[in-house]
């Protein structure tokens, strides 16, 4: 396990880019649930897509500890929006969303753990092509691994079909299993448990996500 590297008095940065229905506002959501129950102070917006592929969304979260808010000696002041070169996890719940912040250059060698689901939901231009259109998924992986320090990649979709829930609760999962963010695994899991919204599914998809 390979954990974000953490420099005292800077917030550790997450980029999620998520679609419609795939959870990422609840992703977002229970990261900063953990975090601040772990004592950290932490903060999330988003900024909504357009409906080219049902409302892609990107959600962005700094979280800080309490020990280098109290060493400063004043409340910090956390961003509203991903900065190219300034990420440091990125979460993009299917194969192209990944490739999409590694064109907006949020995914950087020495810095960022890129985790990305590979299966595909395809694009307006992809369906309605004639013939073939469906864009090559090889391309996006070869930037993957060239682009990140750390990618990880696998169809997490399938895990939360196969679970009954969602991917968030799979890219949470899978966030735990790479040792990313400096949390527990009963932290994660404890998150789920504190959300009451089908519980038992989301603990599923999460250990199948964490295992892999």
């Amino acid at each position: 396990m390979n954990p974000v590297a953490l420099q005292q008095g800077a917030p550790i940065k997450i980029a999620i880019l998520a679609m419609g229905g795939q959870g990422g506002g609840v992703l977002a959501d229970w990261i900063v649930d953990m975090a601040e129950h772990a004592g950290w102070w932490a903060q999330t917006t988003s900024v909504p897509g357009v409906a080219q592929r049902t409302g892609a969304t990107i959600y962005y979260l700094e979280i800080l500890p309490e020990a280098d808010v109290r060493r400063a000696g004043r409340p910090p002041a956390l961003a509203l929006m991903p900065t190219p070169g300034d990420v440091d996890l990125v979460i993009a719940a299917e194969l192209m969303e990944g490739g999409r912040a590694i064109q907006r250059g949020l995914v950087t060698p020495g810095r960022t753990v890129l985790i990305s689901s590979s299966h595909r939901s395809y694009a307006v231009s992809e369906k309605s092509a004639p013939g073939n259109g469906i864009a090559d998924p090889n391309k996006v992986l070869e930037a993957g691994r060239a682009a990140a320090r750390r990618f990880l990649c696998f169809d997490l979709q399938a895990l939360a079909d196969r679970a009954g829930s969602v991917i968030s609760a799979g890219l949470f999962g899978a966030v735990a299993g790479s040792g990313a963010l400096p949390f527990a695994r009963d932290d994660y899991e404890g998150t789920i448990r504190r959300a009451g919204v089908g519980v038992d599914a989301s603990l599923r998809a999460f250990g199948l996500a964490y295992d892999a």
